[in-house]
């Protein structure tokens, strides 16, 4: 997008995205109906896209005006999220930036942010999932303030690494499953249709190391949302999961999952931190120190939720306050 796109163009836009009409969209912004149709105008100009045309049932959208539609949203989110950080910094409250890989934010992160945050009360945690690939990237860029989530593949000059937490994957199934506590060959493992969250498509982790140490091939791979959900449909018997251990152990007790036997249906590996190594004492470096204390492993595996009066969602991103 280009830098003479404008916020106000961008709210001109998704007004009359949601009301469907430019008069309507004036009507909610409470400004002329030929204020509004200058900002489209300008924005097609500027993006060279016809964006969208009047039909008699309604308004009909380019692939562009589409596109546009859910960026601008994003970005006004953005823009007001940035308004609201830069009043909450100035009155001395501190922003923690905490980019995770999925696995960990989806199982891991939660209760420690949640315990952490608990210890200062001037302190605002912001969790963005992130390919670990991007970790090193981003701290450098200075866009997130600490990763955790697998290693680097090899050490990073100014990037301290720290290990957090062990953890276990193994493969669970339905009790019907014709393999349930089997000890599959690699071959039988191969040919299963796997469950997977959506670590399974990131470049580092242990979820993606087993898959490739089995050769298990994309066509036999599923991928959800969720590493939840992809277990939930294991249960119902539509293939197998590879799962973090601790979180499907009560399923596994009550018989609902069973897990595979044998050394090709698991992996251990270690959670890391990864923060700038520039020796200043902050909430990176107190969070990196404090998250492989005795006290946080149990607020992970714990799975401690954030208390609905101090969830606030944001674009990509969760926030703790």
């Amino acid at each position: 997008m280009d830098d003479t796109v404008t916020p106000t163009q961008l709210r001109a836009y998704s007004a009359v995205v949601r009301c469907g009409s430019v008069k309507q969209a004036a009507a909610q912004l409470e400004v002329s109906e030929s204020a509004v149709s200058l900002h489209i105008g300008q924005l097609r100009k500027e993006l060279g896209d016809q964006l969208f045309s009047r039909t008699a049932s309604g308004l009909s959208f380019t692939p562009g005006g589409l596109r546009l539609a859910s960026r601008a949203t994003e970005l006004l989110g953005l823009q007001d999220i940035t308004v609201l950080e830069v009043s909450a910094a100035g009155q001395g409250r501190r922003l923690l930036r905490v980019g995770a890989s999925s696995l960990f934010a989806e199982h891991a992160a939660p209760g420690l942010i949640e315990l952490f945050a608990n210890r200062a009360a001037d302190l605002d945690v912001e969790l963005s999932v992130r390919n670990p690939g991007s970790f090193a990237e981003a701290l450098l860029e200075r866009s997130i303030d600490i990763a955790i989530g697998p290693p680097p593949a090899q050490p990073i000059p100014s990037v301290q690494c720290r290990p957090v937490m062990y953890y276990k994957i193994v493969t669970v199934a339905g009790p019907d499953h014709p393999l349930a506590g089997a000890q599959p060959t690699p071959r039988q493992l191969r040919d299963q249709t796997w469950l997977l969250g959506p670590s399974a498509a990131a470049d580092r982790g242990a979820i993606p190391t087993l898959l490739r140490r089995l050769g298990v091939p994309d066509d036999r791979q599923q991928i959800f949302q969720s590493h939840a959900a992809a277990v939930e449909e294991a249960k119902r018997g539509r293939g197998v999961a590879a799962a973090l251990a601790f979180t499907v152990a009560p399923e596994i007790r009550k018989g609902h999952l069973v897990p595979f036997c044998g050394p090709h249906t698991g992996l251990e590996e270690v959670w890391h931190s990864m923060t700038l190594d520039d020796g200043k004492l902050s909430a990176s470096a107190e969070l990196a120190r404090f998250a492989s204390t005795p006290r946080a492993i149990q607020a992970m595996m714990r799975g401690t939720g954030v208390n609905v009066a101090r969830f606030k969602p944001s674009i990509h991103v969760t926030l703790w306050s």
